[in-house]
């Protein structure tokens, strides 16, 4: 049946395939660009902390690093056009972003806009910067990274979590529109992962992944064609039933006691 099928293609041969993982210089992203590479694919890194993206390449021959601020919309554009001159873009994975843990008792309204600038802006500018050449191709993934920071309201996510619902809410408008002209979306939400970003927390985190068991996460989902890529599932599932219930009973069971 068609309604059963993947809502997207699968993405199992990664050979000779172009894969730009915009914040890619620790975490998730390098170690998803790592696992690409080992694959076949040819990967381009991109984040601000260039000197970690030259370690990159010359750990992984034929690798490309492009070091890039996503704040800066000219610069995504300038990046973009370099890379198509190059032979265009396969997949493209947004995993640049900031996170600090903040309440609303200690709220710092610069920090809560840098969220938004590098978090949700950022991809903004480059889906505007690789869209049109993608459409007029009629192929291609674009993967934003998420977070379950992003299902609701969570204790400490006062700046990041909002950002992060935001990109499932764009993930799920870019796909209406991009899957009817055969463009592949996908929105990739991890619980807690071991990564420079969490370094910084005190509090407990469930179900903590290495940035490596991420990337095999993900590269399981975009095999399967999913269309949102969660996990681990011990939590993600768990968090998702949460959202399921009255309101009541969620702020009393995610309130931190």
């Amino acid at each position: 049946m068609a309604f059963l099928k993947p809502l997207n293609p699968r993405l199992t041969d990664w050979r000779g395939k172009t894969v730009w993982l915009v914040g890619a210089s620790s975490g998730i992203g390098a170690a998803t660009a790592h696992a690409l590479h080992g694959l076949g694919a040819k990967v381009v890194v991109s984040a601000r902390q260039t000197a970690l993206l030259d370690a990159f390449v010359l750990a992984h021959p034929g690798s490309l690093a492009l070091g890039l601020d996503v704040t800066d919309a000219v610069a995504v554009k300038d990046a973009v056009n370099a890379l198509q001159a190059r032979g265009g873009l396969d997949v493209v994975v947004y995993c640049a972003g900031h996170y600090q843990a903040m309440r609303a008792n200690a709220l710092n309204l610069a920090d809560m806009q840098r969220h938004v600038d590098v978090n949700y802006s950022g991809a903004l500018h480059v889906l505007d910067a690789v869209l049109p050449a993608m459409l007029a191709r009629g192929t291609g993934h674009i993967s934003l990274v998420g977070s379950v920071a992003g299902f609701g309201g969570l204790p400490h996510s006062l700046a990041y979590g909002p950002t992060k619902a935001a990109l499932i809410n764009l993930a799920e408008a870019l796909y209406l529109d991009l899957h009817p002209q055969g463009l592949g979306v996908s929105i990739l939400n991890p619980g807690f992962v071991k990564t420079p970003l969490t370094a910084g927390n005190t509090f407990a985190m469930p179900a903590l992944l290495t940035p490596e068991q991420a990337a095999q996460a993900i590269l399981k989902g975009w095999a399967q064609g999913a269309f949102e890529v969660h996990f681990p599932k011990r939590f993600t599932l768990w968090l998702k039933a949460l959202r399921l219930l009255p309101y009541r009973a969620y702020f009393y069971l995610v309130e931190p006691r």
